[in-house]
C-alpha cells in the first residue's frame, strides 16, 4: 500500500488501512465515460480503486468538454474508454482498467457485471438506466445511479438484495420524450461535478463499509439554490418482477428496430433513384455548425404545427444529434399516419463517425 499516496484517507476516523485495502481490491464497473462517468472514474482511480471498468461506445466531441473534464481538445474524436484509460494512468498507473467500447445491451450485461463488486450507472437515457437496475439485481450487486438535468441532479443506490432498487422508484419509464435531454436543454457543468462526487462518496461507503449509503433514499440538488433535499422511498409491493431482461427500447417507447435507419443503409438510399426526404429536428443554432445536405429545418418544438405542410406520400427520415429527439418526432409522425417514417439511429454524431468522418462535430 502506498501510505503516503493516501495518507489523507488512511488519517480519517473510522477509515485506515482496512478501509483502503478494500479500495485496493475492488473492481468498479462504470456505465458511461461522459459528463457522470468524468467526475467519477478519475475520483475512483484517485481513491484508490483497483480496478475500474468502463463501458462507452461513444467518442469525443467538442460539445462534451465543458462538463466532461475527463477529455481535452486532444481527445477530440478519440473513444471515450481510451481517453478515460489516458486519464487514469495520469492519477495511478497502477489502476488497472478494463476498457468496453460497447453500447451496454441485454446481451452483454449479464457477463460484464459478473465480473465486478459494484456498478456505477451514469448512463443518459432510461432504457440504459432499467437494463443496468436490473441486471445488478440478477448478480446480487449494488448500484450506484445518477442523473443531471439542466440545473438539476439526482443520486441513489439500488441494491435490491439489502432494499429497493430503481424500479420501486420508478416502475414505469416515463414517456418518450417528455424528459428533455442535455442536448436540447443544456447542462450546468457544475450539476454533473457534483452529483458525479455523490456516486463516487456512495461507491466508496459501500466498498470499505464506512457511512450509510443511499439505499431506499434519493439525494437531489438545484443548483440554482445551492439546496440539497432527500427522498425517501420502499419496496414497491407491486412492482414488476426482475427474473430476466427485456428488449429495454420497447419497454421505454423507443422506436423498434423497423422504425430505425443506420447512417450506412441511409448513405445508399440517399445516392439511390428515390432517395428519402430528411427533416432535421435540431435547433438552427446546430444545423449551421454541421448539417446534411438537403434536410428540411424543422426544430422539434415546430414539428406538430408543421405536419400539416408535410406531403404523407414521401419517404422522410428524420434526425437530431444522437437520436433522441428524433425518436420523439418520429412517434409523432407516425400518430398522425406518416407510417412509412423513419429516425436516423445516432443521429448525425454516428453519421460523422460512420459515414462522413470529415463532418464538423459539435
Amino acid at each position: 500500500m502506498d501510505t503516503a499516496r493516501y495518507a489523507r484517507q488512511l488519517a480519517l476516523p473510522g477509515f485506515g488501512s482496512v478501509a483502503q485495502q478494500k479500495l485496493a481490491e475492488a473492481k468498479v464497473l462504470v456505465i458511461g465515460g461522459g459528463g457522470l462517468g468524468s467526475a467519477v472514474i478519475p475520483a475512483l482511480a484517485a481513491a484508490g480503486v483497483g480496478t475500474i471498468g468502463i463501458i462507452d461506445d461513444d467518442t469525443v466531441d467538442l460539445s462534451n468538454l465543458h462538463r466532461q473534464l475527463m477529455h481535452g481538445v486532444d481527445d477530440l474524436g478519440a473513444s471515450k474508454t481510451a481517453s478515460a484509460a489516458e486519464t487514469v494512468a495520469e492519477r495511478d498507473p497502477n489502476t488497472v482498467v478494463r476498457q468496453y467500447p460497447v453500447r451496454l445491451t441485454s446481451s452483454n450485461a449479464l457477463e460484464l457485471f459478473d465480473d465486478y463488486d459494484l456498478v456505477i450507472d451514469g448512463s443518459d437515457n432510461f432504457p440504459t438506466r432499467y437494463l443496468a437496475n436490473d441486471a445488478a439485481a440478477l448478480v446480487h450487486l449494488p448500484l450506484v445511479w445518477g442523473s443531471v438535468s439542466q440545473y438539476d441532479g439526482q443520486v441513489g443506490v439500488a441494491w435490491n438484495d439489502k432494499g429497493p432498487n430503481f424500479r420501486d422508484l420508478f416502475p414505469t419509464p416515463p414517456p418518450a420524450g417528455s424528459v428533455v435531454s442535455c442536448e436540447v436543454g443544456g447542462v450546468m457543468p457544475t450539476v454533473v461535478a457534483v452529483i458525479g462526487g455523490l456516486m463516487t462518496n456512495e461507491a466508496i461507503k459501500i466498498i470499505t463499509g464506512i457511512g450509510q449509503p443511499l439505499i431506499g433514499r434519493v439525494a437531489t440538488f438545484d443548483s440554482l439554490t445551492s439546496g440539497f433535499r432527500e427522498l425517501s422511498y420502499q419496496r414497491d409491493p407491486h412492482a414488476w418482477a426482475i427474473t430476466g431482461l427485456i428488449d429495454y427500447d420497447v419497454f421505454c417507447g423507443m422506436p423498434s428496430a423497423g422504425q430505425a435507419i443506420t447512417p450506412t443503409t441511409l448513405s445508399h438510399e440517399l445516392g439511390s433513384a428515390d432517395p428519402p426526404t430528411l427533416i432535421d429536428v435540431r435547433e438552427v443554432w446546430e444545423a449551421t455548425i454541421a448539417a446534411l445536405p438537403d434536410a428540411l429545418l424543422v426544430p422539434l418544438e415546430t414539428l406538430e404545427a408543421a405536419i400539416g405542410g408535410l406531403d404523407g406520400s414521401k419517404n422522410y427520415v428524420v434526425y437530431c444529434h444522437h437520436g433522441i429527439r428524433s425518436a420523439t418526432a418520429l412517434q409523432l409522425l407516425r400518430d398522425r399516419g406518416f407510417a412509412s417514417a423513419r429516425h436516423l439511429e445516432g443521429g448525425i454524431d454516428a453519421w460523422a463517425r460512420t459515414v462522413d468522418p470529415a463532418m464538423a462535430r459539435y
